[in-house]
């Protein structure tokens, strides 16, 4: 059998096609499926989807019209996929349940640290040989404190760091991790934490109760020097309010890996087009922003799980067996 995947990156094709010789024959595509590519799949039993797929109702139809029985994602997000009607037309979904949460807590980190200390101001600089410090000024995050929002595997993993910081740790989800309480994290109020943070990081799915979890009301009560980092979801955020807050030159620094509206732009090269979103373009004209295109999972070691674990997914499939990664119970293979 030949599975179909899209959205390939070209570091993660040689990855792909190792991980799946001595079971199936897959053939990689860089092209990001939705509605346009879907078509593609026609003939194809099993395809796997990337993070930036559309998997809406449109794409649901076209999928299992042209034979399509199972979708393996290779992330853990799902928020792009309508399982409503992806179960309604028997087809089956799986995601990567866990890889290392290393890779996005340490990605966040470097966010964080990069505004902070100016990183890609001063890296541009030097370039031009301009050796200057000024407006280069960071601070020492030791002693101040650091509000994680969402303190799963990956919000843990941010604390463990924050800890090695000697930072206060403040945490907010809907249970509290033990191990970051051994810490030291102290959990409190959403409000609370947004009110007291010198750093703030985002790790929550992105779901209806939290989307725009961070608007313009819990960026007024954020402090004027606070940090900002998301490395979740785009979601999360409420774009438009955040570009008014730096407008008014709040914030010492702001680290996106993600964006609410990065679908059609992110993993693309865009750099001889016109891009239309002009709340982007806003975004990334301001000195104090970093924005990188969703890499935080981009590790040899993540990448590396995920596809183990997309592996797994069709063998299970293929196998009438079901795990904790399939979304949508396995329907009878045709």
């Amino acid at each position: 059998m030949e599975i179909l995947a899209f959205g390939v990156q070209s570091d993660e094709k040689p990855l792909i096609e190792k991980a799946f010789e001595g079971h199936h024959d897959v053939r990689c595509l860089d092209v990001f499926l939705n509605e346009d590519t879907a078509p593609i799949a026609a003939g194809y039993e099993i395809i796997s989807s990337s993070v930036n797929a559309t998997l809406d109702n449109r794409v649901l139809q076209t999928l299992a019209a042209g034979g399509t029985r199972m979708i393996a994602q290779r992330s853990t997000g799902f928020n792009n996929i309508d399982l409503r009607v992806a179960e309604r037309l028997g087809l089956t979904v799986a995601r990567v349940s866990y890889y290392s949460p290393y890779s996005v807590a340490e990605f966040a980190w470097t966010l964080a640290m990069a505004v902070n200390r100016r990183i890609v101001r001063a890296s541009n600089r030097t370039r031009d040989f301009d050796f200057r410090l000024d407006g280069l000024m960071g601070r020492d995050l030791r002693g101040r404190t650091a509000g994680v929002l969402g303190t799963g595997k990956i919000g843990e993993a941010f604390t463990r760091i924050a800890h090695g910081f000697g930072m206060r740790l403040l945490g907010w989800d809907v249970a509290e991790n033990p191990a970051c309480v051994e810490l030291g994290m102290k959990y409190v109020a959403k409000d609370e934490l947004l009110a007291e943070a010198d750093l703030i990081s985002l790790h929550v799915p992105l779901l209806p109760a939290t989307q725009h979890l961070i608007g313009a009301q819990a960026l007024r009560m954020m402090k004027d020097d606070a940090i900002l980092v998301n490395s979740s979801r785009g979601g999360l955020i409420d774009t438009d309010a955040l570009v008014g807050e730096l407008r008014a030159g709040r914030f010492t620094g702001v680290g996106l890996d993600v964006y609410e509206a990065e679908a059609g732009l992110f993993f693309l090269d865009k750099s001889l087009e016109v891009v239309e979103d002009d709340t982007l373009a806003r975004l990334v004209t301001f000195p104090n922003v970093v924005v990188t295109s969703h890499q935080a999972y981009y590790t040899a070691d993540a990448v590396g799980q995920i596809i183990d674990t997309t592996v797994g997914n069709v063998l299970d499939y293929l196998a009438g067996r079901r795990s904790e990664n399939v979304l949508v119970p396995v329907a009878g293979r045709s």
